[in-house]
């Protein structure tokens, strides 16, 4: 059996599900195909939260940024409702931090993003939530906010077939070329592009066109505890935060619930994504409940903890990108930081697909040293 659209689109979390909509919406004919379940747990883009900032430390991550709060805005008119939660956005920096905060000021000043820069005294005046060391600063900026994942890919998704698109869940892929994809069920579709967005399993799409690109999947694990005041981490009361050191922890005020979420960056183990467990890591849970119970001191006792993966590339920057040789192949990959930029990966991926005349930044391609060079030092701290 055979069908024919203009494009399909292989793996349908955040990224692939705004690529299916920004496509749709575009006026073609699309098909999104989705190995597992939609709004399955097994990937990247589900459970409630993720952080939407400004501060980063690269400028072109900032000015992506200030696209990304204008896609979100987009999205939310789209969709009829407000999917941002402004909090404010403490980034936190130990004295001698392991991530230098000069690469987050100068990238925020060269892009025009106000900051503030506080003491721990004036931390603790603000949010008197939190208890720092000595010599601990504050980087505050006022737009920091919470999108929720699960919540907002199923609206991409609405929203897609809203605009014409096919969605198929169950459907994994046995076989691509430049203009085609087949199933496990035998049916081919036939099509004038195809952007992959399979994240931990982009490497057995890749294969077919004799492409294997370094990535390491790692297995993290995020944790809710319970308040016993939760009024007193209400997100009008507290921000979120992140603890820019090694190890690196990041966190949430209340959302849609009496709890606080909480997790460490990149502290998971390698692992086969066909083969991963669910269970809780107990090593994992107290290296977290240990940092948060200090300095969050109401925070309390964890109640649940949920595991998600990373696909990392090896400078975790993202892949943006036609494929070489195959330039009617667009690869996205968000480097588990992506979800925060959902809606704009999907505005220029689907115009890599239509060949809109943007050039891709050499941060994002394929082509980079980080992805070529054999021997090239893997960094995921920034």
């Amino acid at each position: 059996m055979s069908e024919t659209y203009d494009y399909v689109v292989v793996g349908l979390g955040g990224l692939g599900s705004a690529t299916a909509y920004h496509l749709a919406r575009r006026g073609f004919s699309v098909l999104g195909l989705e190995r597992f379940e939609l709004g399955h747990h097994r990937g990247a883009s589900h459970d409630t939260s993720r952080i939407l900032r400004h501060s980063y430390h690269t400028p072109e991550y900032v000015r992506l940024t200030q696209e990304a709060y204008v896609d979100w805005a987009m999205l939310s008119a789209q969709a009829g409702r407000e999917l941002v939660t402004v909090v404010g956005g403490l980034d936190l920096f130990p004295a001698d931090p392991a991530i230098p905060m000069a690469d987050y000021t100068d990238s925020l000043a060269l892009a025009g993003v106000p900051y503030e820069l506080l003491g721990v005294d004036e931390i603790g005046a603000r949010w008197p939530q939190f208890a720092l060391p000595e010599g601990t600063v504050g980087l505050y900026q006022g737009r920091g906010a919470i999108v929720p994942a699960g919540a907002a890919t199923q609206v991409m998704q609405e929203l897609a077939v809203r605009y014409g698109a096919t969605l198929r869940d169950r459907s994994p892929v046995t076989g691509l070329t430049d203009t085609s994809v087949t199933v496990e069920d035998g049916t081919t579709y036939a099509c004038r592009g195809i952007v992959v967005c399979a994240d931990a399993w982009t490497n057995d799409l890749l294969r077919h066109l004799d492409l294997e690109i370094p990535l390491t999947v790692t297995l993290e694990q995020a944790t809710y505890f319970e308040l016993d005041r939760p009024e007193d981490f209400a997100p009008e009361r507290m921000p979120l935060w992140i603890w820019m050191d090694e190890p690196s922890f990041y966190g949430f005020p209340c959302y849609g619930e009496p709890t606080i979420k909480a997790a460490q960056d990149c502290g998971g183990p390698s692992v086969d994504p066909d083969d991963r467990t669910g269970e809780t890591d107990p090593d994992q849970l107290a290296l977290l409940t240990e940092h948060v119970n200090r300095m969050l001191p109401g925070s309390g006792r964890p109640v649940r903890s949920l595991r998600c993966q990373y696909t990392l590339t090896p400078d975790r920057d993202f892949v943006m990108d036609r494929v070489p040789g195959h330039e009617s192949v667009v690869v996205g990959l968000g480097a588990a930081h992506g979800f925060k930029f959902a809606p704009t990966f999907g505005r220029l991926l689907a115009g890599l697909a239509c060949g809109d005349r943007h050039t891709v930044s050499p941060t994002f391609s394929l082509r980079r040293p980080a992805l070529t060079e054999p021997d090239y030092a893997p960094h995921w701290l920034v």
